[in-house]
């Protein structure tokens, strides 16, 4: 029989795994609360779970696993983020990042693959190209290992790292039922979110199966001929296709859409730009974020505060609610489109006793 990956199971899969014990409902929640919620290190701890048969306890102790992600390294920014490189025994490394807010909570942002495909032009970790797509576990993990040596709780997850976690649709959902259930994570599904950077067909499934996690859409550029410089998506679905998409997902959803915007001086902050903007997305209920890019490499710089005034005051005639969404960790490179395995600057922090 082939090993149990107890954390690569939601609940639906669990059950199915065990179906040939004919546990009860109870016994599988028991077993994945132990896994998820309280973060079980060993198979004992496992087996420790109340409410379980014998046999059942006997089948998991002999054909679970639990497998784990080596942390590398971590990294203190200067405003409180922290990085993390984790290392996975199905190989490759790849990053999270600890987000605070305020000093109440922590929000983690995950990666979904190693490497990713979309190659977006100031984005380092579309430089690495596509690796392989993480499994479900190795998402989770990520948060499981944060959660464990965190000094606050963690209520909020976004899909914002390494990848586009709708091309890596079924693990990444998964995970997020994982993170969102009761007996797992208790992460409310409404404070996890997959950002895109357009892929259609993925938001089109997202919708059909109406799943309860938010959607962030990137854009940069309403026009087509500059979205498609930074953003090669456009030239596979172009901008039309995803701009029905935000609009049938606000609809469904009754409430605006996320449309991130990221920021480059002298290439998409002009009056061009928002009429563009305004055109394109007439009618569509959004807010619109607006993040500096972040791009090590030196070749798209972020707008100064003059230009970035300026951009601002001609989006007012949107008429749609604007928001400057900060992208920390700038000095240890976890900003928005820095990921890509490196490790530098900050202050090398020391696992704390758990």
């Amino acid at each position: 029989m082939d090993p149990l990956n107890l954390k690569d199971l939601d609940v639906d899969g669990l059950t199915a795994a065990l179906a040939h014990l004919s546990p009860t409902r109870t016994a599988v929640l028991k077993l994945f609360a132990s896994v998820f919620a309280h973060g079980a290190q060993t198979m004992e701890d496992v087996r420790g779970a109340k409410q379980v048969t014998a046999a059942v306890r006997d089948h998991v102790q002999e054909h679970g696993t639990l497998p784990r992600l080596t942390v590398v390294e971590r990294r203190a920014a200067s405003d409180g983020f922290v990085k993390y490189l984790f290392e996975s025994p199905l190989g490759g490394r790849f990053e999270a990042v600890r987000i605070p807010l305020f000093e109440e909570k922590y929000v983690v942002c995950v990666s979904s693959q190693v490497g990713c495909a979309l190659a977006c032009d100031f984005c380092m970790t579309g430089k690495l190209g596509f690796q392989r797509n993480l499994a479900s576990w190795e998402i989770v993990d990520q948060v499981l290992r944060i959660r464990a040596e965190a000094d606050r709780p963690v209520r909020g997850v976004v899909f914002m790292g390494m990848g586009e976690p709708l091309l890596n649709y079924e693990n990444a959902t998964r995970a997020a039922r994982i993170l969102c259930h009761p007996a797992g994570l208790a992460i409310s599904g409404r404070a996890i979110t997959f950002s895109t950077a357009g892929w259609v067909p993925g938001i089109r499934r997202f919708l059909r199966e109406n799943l309860p996690y938010r959607l962030a859409f990137s854009v940069t550029s309403a026009i087509p001929e500059k979205r498609l410089k930074v953003l090669p998506v456009e030239k596979t679905w172009p901008l039309p296709e995803l701009v029905d998409c935000i609009r049938d997902y606000a609809v469904s959803r009754r409430e605006r859409a996320m449309v991130a915007y990221v920021c480059i001086s002298g290439f998409n902050m002009g009056e061009e730009d928002v009429a563009a903007l305004e055109r394109t997305f007439a009618g569509v209920p959004m807010k619109l974020d607006l993040i500096d890019v972040t791009d090590p490499t030196g070749v798209y710089q972020p707008p100064s505060a003059v230009e970035l005034k300026a951009f601002r005051d001609l989006l007012q005639r949107l008429n749609v609610p604007i928001a400057r969404r900060y992208s920390g960790g700038k000095d240890i490179d976890a900003a928005c489109g820095t990921l890509a395995g490196t490790q530098r600057g900050g202050q090398v922090l020391q696992a704390p006793a758990v």
